[in-house]
């Protein structure tokens, strides 16, 4: 797509005689047309462009297609505008003049990621309706190996501890445990332990013996016993006392319960599931929880990531919540390219639970039919894209001589890497799925870059 018409064709030329099929639009609204009624895997855009210029046609490309690959061209002067179209949603930029071997090898890595992006979605759709994980909604990395070992687990009668801040989602974990286990016909039974009072939760989780306490008319069976033969799910964990803590950690060990006021036990049959937003190793630590009760629970463990770690999400999420906030309100909505670009932009504090308010909000609220940027309240906080003197002046020590544009690029391939290598404990081959790129050329970066020296990774095997 470009408004010139010699830089179009030349660009269409050069594509098609690698075996791709290209179509040319001389505007960005003939563009717009073309995607909305035909398949396309990569946009090729210039940025000055009239009447619509290129970051508008990005938006509205993305809001039609949200899978598509957009490369944009620039000038060299107008590196900021790539930047910000960077920030926007674009796949990668390419600045002008550019070798006919530049366009063909950033095409290439467009597609790969193209057609990777539809196979993991093709996988992530069919998994989800097979093994009913609908309700845990994302397709990025994070999202898959969590759903992939909460199958693993579910089978088993493990205890499992859910760690993830609040907002995350955790009882939807935990549900999901249970719906796949072999205890899925029997109850569910959740309980907040920062939503009852230390007093009562003994009562509410063992049950009591009329007249055990004050307002005690009647005995009345514990979670425990109502779910006997299911799962109890034990929500924030951490916020009760070492002195319940014991009760709970003996309840565990001899699989039965005490009623408050009775002296007789009852055996249940009960699959525990608890969870925390606490750093539980910590609180082990600090004495204010008990480490023999805390190897009792984590047996295994399951991590649920921040939103902020899997923002690649945000789009399904809002969608997902928009969809909802639809059949309840009798005025559809729908969600712009620019609103999923704004909201992308935003940290999340307050993780799902705070999207999921801001879509209802907006839902509610919102005056037009397609949401906007501004019916969402967020200011971005660390997603706001800094200017390219921003970032050079960042990776260098005060009074050090100005970076090149290849140097400020280098340093910060090389933090991408060294944070991805740590975060995926050295394997190549989710730290080059995290960061979009073939093992092949994560490899060649590293080596480039001197990383391999360190011994970080070994070159690739295969393609």
């Amino acid at each position: 797509m470009d408004d010139q018409r010699n830089m179009r064709t030349t660009t269409a030329l050069v594509l098609r005689t690698e075996g791709y099929t290209v179509s040319e639009a001389a505007t960005g609204q003939e563009a717009l047309d073309f995607l909305t009624s035909n398949s396309v895997d990569v946009l090729l855009t210039d940025l000055k462009m009239e009447p619509m210029d290129g970051l508008s046609l990005l938006r509205k490309a993305l809001e039609a297609v949200p899978r598509l690959q957009v490369i944009v061209m620039t000038a060299f002067g107008s590196i900021d505008s790539a930047v910000e179209a960077m920030r926007l949603g674009a796949y990668d930029y390419i600045t002008k003049p550019f070798k006919d071997g530049v366009l063909r090898h950033r095409v290439e890595l467009a597609l790969e990621r193209a057609r990777l992006l539809s196979q993991v979605n093709l996988f992530a759709d069919e998994f989800n309706e097979r093994h009913n994980l609908n309700a845990l909604v994302g397709t990025s990395l994070a999202m898959r190996e969590l759903k992939s070992r909460l199958l693993r687990v579910a089978q088993s009668d493990a205890t499992v501890l859910i760690q993830g801040e609040s907002g995350t989602g955790k009882e939807l974990v935990a549900r999901a445990l249970h719906t796949h286990s072999r205890r899925s016909s029997n109850p569910f039974v959740p309980v907040n332990c920062a939503a009852i009072s230390e007093s009562l939760l003994e009562s509410e989780l063992f049950g009591h013996a009329k007249g055990a306490f004050t307002g005690a008319v009647k005995a009345r069976r514990g979670l425990f016993e109502e779910a006997d033969g299911g799962t109890l799910f034990i929500d924030e964990v951490t916020e009760t006392s070492p002195a319940f803590q014991s009760k709970l950690l003996r309840a565990l060990q001899e699989g039965e319960v005490r009623r408050v006021g009775e002296s007789t036990s009852v055996r249940v049959d009960v699959r525990i599931v608890a969870a925390t937003n606490r750093d539980i190793e910590i609180e082990v630590r600090e004495k204010r929880f008990r480490q023999d009760l805390y190897y009792r629970l984590n047996v295994v463990t399951l991590r649920v990531p921040p939103l902020r770690e899997r923002l690649e999400d945000v789009h399904d999420l809002a969608r997902h919540f928009l969809e909802r906030a639809n059949a309840r309100n009798s005025r559809p909505r729908r969600l712009s390219g620019s609103a999923v670009a704004h909201l992308m932009d935003y940290t999340f504090p307050g993780n799902v639970r705070e999207l999921e308010n801001l879509v209802e909000q907006a839902a509610a609220l919102a005056e037009g039919e397609e949401l906007m940027p501004e019916d969402f309240p967020v200011r971005p906080q660390a997603q706001i894209t800094p200017s390219l003197g921003e970032v050079a002046a960042a990776f260098r020590a005060p009074g050090a001589p100005a970076q090149t544009l290849a140097e400020v690029v280098e340093e910060a391939e090389r933090r991408a890497i060294l944070q991805a290598l740590e975060r995926h404990e050295k394997d190549l081959a989710r730290v080059a799925d995290e960061l979009g790129v073939s093992s092949t050329t994560l490899w060649r970066k590293m080596k480039r870059i001197k990383l391999l020296e360190t011994g970080t990774g070994s070159e690739p095997h295969g393609k």
